[in-house]
């Protein structure tokens, strides 16, 4: 534990960099400092030499071509590359998308956008768990159908979707299939042949690399999608995404990489034990107190948690040592419910009441055996000012 810093618990929103990948960039902050795109001299083949390097560390992550693989700025911007790139460049054959509820509003909120130039979207509803059936996603589609948009992974509950039969039962069909899988990266096995999917995004700071870097896995195989650019000016990363490389971002993301498929499995486990073991003594020691997302089929480092009777926000007011994140504020700091957790059916008074605890690299079973009691103290401590915990415990 870091002394006079509180445990951070909040990795699903973003990591610290890794020691290792900050040692891969550092040379191309100071002396390696090329333009990749400058090819009449040493130092912008060296930085196109790193670039190309990171490309394929990021693509052998993904079970990938290294040619399939886009930098970006970071997953919001492949997103609205995958989303609009796809939407306009398709516009003549169909103008109807089909996403989730669930999604993240990098999604969501290109989707509104498209909307207001004529295209249709249709929002599936999920079930308690958070999920899509591949059923649903068939029903909905639509002769004017071009795409369909879902995450591999929830970011506030960490409710995996069943993203491979999706794709299987798509591979039939006309529309793309597009896949977040920002918040998978690391977490899960991720190849894209099994997925089925022809457009994947993905982060660097979610996966202990740098801010500011993302890629956009786009197939060039079979339904090979073409998406518009969204980003003009110099045609770099074959006209998809013009701009001048961050060369020692991409070294960081490509290292990042390198290092996550290598340790997944152990990362996992990690995960999964400091995970497990805060969920068992916070649902054993405490009554009212629920587990929002799918029990099994989700990541194997995000536990989100309802208090009944305890406000989110007072709970880590409460408890200064943990940085966590409130399910009731995750979005630009809203004070409105979480739309995940209403989306799955949870009433507004329990969305209110939830902690989204994402444990990491990092983190150490320690620090899970520390807070676990700081937590139950502060949830009977609040309890015991709310007059509704009073009232219900009288009946």
């Amino acid at each position: 534990m870091q002394k006079n810093r509180p445990i951070y618990l909040d990795n699903n929103a973003t990591t610290p960099v890794d020691p290792r990948v900050l040692d891969a960039m550092l040379p191309y902050l100071k002396e390696a400092f090329g333009n990749a795109a400058s090819r009449t001299h040493p130092y912008g083949w060296q930085a196109a030499e790193a670039v190309d390097k990171a490309r394929g560390q990021v693509a052998a992550l993904l079970g990938a071509d290294p040619k399939e693989i886009v930098w970006t700025s970071g997953a919001t911007e492949s997103d609205n590359i995958a989303v609009k790139g796809i939407a306009w460049k398709y516009k003549e054959k169909g103008n109807h998308i089909v996403t989730a509820a669930t999604e993240h509003k990098a999604v969501l909120d290109t989707c509104k956008r498209l909307e207001k130039e004529g295209f249709q979207v249709t929002i599936l509803p999920v079930d308690s768990n958070g999920r899509v059936t591949p059923e649903q996603v068939l029903a909905a589609l639509t002769p004017r159908t071009i795409l369909v948009t879902l995450m591999l992974a929830n970011n506030e509950v960490g409710t995996l979707h069943p993203i491979a039969e999706i794709g299987k039962a798509l591979a039939r069909e006309k529309p793309f299939f597009h896949c977040d899988a920002t918040q998978a990266a690391g977490k899960v096995p991720i190849e894209v042949n099994d997925l089925g999917v022809d457009l994947l995004s993905l982060s660097g700071h979610k996966m202990y690399g740098p801010k500011g870097v993302g890629v956009l896995y786009v197939r060039r195989g079979g339904k090979r999608p073409r998406p518009e650019a969204v980003i003009h000016g110099g045609g770099h990363e074959r006209g998809m995404r013009s701009g001048t490389l961050n060369v020692p971002g991409i070294v960081g993301m490509g290292a990042a990489a390198e290092i996550a498929a290598r340790e997944l499995n152990q990362e996992a486990a990690h995960c999964r034990a400091l995970r497990d073991r805060l969920e068992r003594a916070l649902l054993e020691g405490l009554e009212d107190c629920f587990l929002n997302g799918h029990p099994e089929e989700r990541l194997p480092n995000t536990s989100n948690l309802s208090f009944a009777y305890v406000e989110g926000e007072s709970l880590m007011m409460r408890v200064p040592e943990m940085a966590v994140s409130s399910g009731s504020a995750c979005t630009s700091a809203s004070l409105e419910p979480s739309y995940v957790l209403r989306a799955m059916g949870r009433p507004d008074e329990l969305a209110h009441c939830s902690l989204r605890f994402s444990f990491g690299r990092f983190n150490t079973m320690e620090e899970v055996e520390f807070l676990a009691p700081r937590i139950i103290e502060a949830v009977e401590f609040l309890r015991g000012l709310s007059p509704l915990y009073e009232k219900a415990k009288k009946k």
